[in-house]
């Protein structure tokens, strides 16, 4: 058996040798193991790979290595994402607690940067509507890059506090909160997370957790569910939060059907249910996630308003009608001299959040109009609501594709006009073909600066 203070911090060591017993020693085995790599696919772009599957999710695979994702461009396509196998569970807790089928308005809550959101818009009914919110301002703008890479328009990416939710109330039919803990299971892929752990700062993640679903418990309505989840082990952040949640709101937790073989401890303290992951027992990292439903009565906000967005001319309209595959449940409007696409269904519902919460992003960015020209947003390209036949399409080979990512100069020829470049015959961009040059129209934020 390894020492317990060879490794992880003692006090830590101790409480998990205590808990686990004779699976102590599997369990630090595991950490001295690399970690898997998993993604899981985007089925609007991307038919599944011939891998080992994810046991809990139908779009999550393992990869046999990790490549080099950054020099992938179909990563940067959004035809997958990087994400823990373990986090992936949420699928089937969602599958088993609530009816997908049906257009539901969803808020991610704690959601950079962007794994279980853009997880969320495979699961959701596409009539449904989903609010992806980040605190820290920096981070809620990686969470709307990888948004955008996905390619949905029913999505509205907010940085807000927690508590700014409240003014919306019973708006939403289910919550993630994917909180911010103590990291304990983080300890293999990432070793900062070992050298900032304390008891202290547990009991902090503690009141902090608390305090969170507590502020948020308003937004969420009558029968709505909420799925708490964290990259944790221990009690304090895990059970003791649900039955606290549990105990003093009208709640119910729900117990899920899992598999033996899958390896996932389910926990059953008194009227509470939560499932627990661990390293040495499943294919992934430390996890933790529980499916509450909320029972008592909720008042309910209206969506309804005087004032909507305003929309682009009507020419313009007719024009950008030919861009998508299927614009019947679409509704253009205009910010500044930028055209949006909007999920037509909930036009209220997000000129509602436009004055409850601070949005940096909002539906897909479809153009911006300068003089008589429609300039096509990047957002666009990577929208699998397209219509690729409008368009000049140009083929790109892997170091093409790589010079373009990487906004260098671009030697393309062809008849002047905006043309879609492809890697695979999957769109990753905007060109401005100019005759023997382009210009090239890749965001200069997003470049590969390695």
């Amino acid at each position: 058996m390894a020492k317990i203070d060879s490794f992880f911090p003692q006090p830590f060591a101790l409480r998990m040798e205590r808990s686990l017993n004779n699976d102590w020693p599997r369990f630090v085995d595991a950490h001295q193991q690399p970690t898997p790599t998993s993604i899981r696919i985007n089925p609007e772009k991307n038919s599944g790979k011939n891998l080992e599957k994810v046991l809990w999710s139908e779009y999550g695979y393992y990869l046999n290595e990790r490549p080099l994702f950054t020099f992938d461009p179909l990563f940067h396509a959004g035809t997958y994402y990087v994400q823990e196998a373990s986090s992936m569970f949420l699928e089937h807790a969602l599958k088993q607690s609530i009816d997908l089928t049906k257009p539901l308005r969803v808020l991610d809550l704690c959601a950079a940067p962007g794994g279980k959101s853009t997880h969320l818009l495979s699961l959701l009914n596409k009539e449904s509507l989903l609010v992806c919110n980040e605190t820290i301002s920096a981070r809620a703008t990686i969470l709307a890059e990888n948004v955008c890479k996905w390619g949905n328009y029913n999505v509205v990416v907010t940085n807000n506090d927690p508590e700014t939710f409240q003014k919306l109330e019973g708006f939403f039919d289910i919550i993630l909160v994917d909180a911010p803990c103590s990291g304990e299971g983080l300890f293999r892929k990432d070793k900062s997370a070992m050298e900032e752990w304390s008891e202290q700062n547990v009991e902090l993640c503690t009141l902090r957790q608390r305090r969170i679903v507590d502020q948020i418990w308003p937004a969420l309505k009558q029968n709505g569910i909420l799925i708490y989840c964290t990259c944790t082990y221990n009690e304090k952040e895990n059970e003791e939060n649900i039955k606290w949640l549990v105990d003093h709101k009208k709640a119910e937790s729900i117990a899920l059907n899992i598999k033996s073989d899958w390896g996932i401890e389910e926990i059953h303290n008194e009227n509470s249910y939560g499932y627990r992951f661990y390293p040495h027992q499943i294919k992934g990292e430390g996890f933790f996630i529980s499916v509450i439903q909320k029972k008592e009565e909720q008042h309910e906000i209206t969506a309804h308003t005087k004032k909507i967005f305003d929309h682009p001319p009507k020419k313009i309209i007719e024009r950008l009608t030919n861009w998508f595959a299927n614009f019947d449940e679409i509704e253009f409007v205009l910010h500044n001299e930028l055209m949006l696409a909007l999920s037509k269904k909930y036009l209220f519902d997000i000129t509602l959040l436009n004055k409850a919460l601070r949005i940096i992003q909002k539906g897909t960015a479809v153009a911006t109009a300068k003089h008589d020209k429609l300039v096509p947003e990047h957002a666009f390209a990577l929208s699998h609501h397209i219509n690729k036949e409008n368009f000049k399409s140009i083929e790109l080979n892997y170091e093409q594709a790589i010079a373009y990512l990487r906004k260098d100069a671009l030697t393309i020829e062809g008849e002047r006009g905006y043309a879609l470049l492809n890697f695979e015959n999957t769109p990753i961009g905007w060109a401005n073909l100019l005759g023997n040059r382009a210009n090239n129209l890749y965001p200069s934020n997003w470049r590969i600066r390695s």
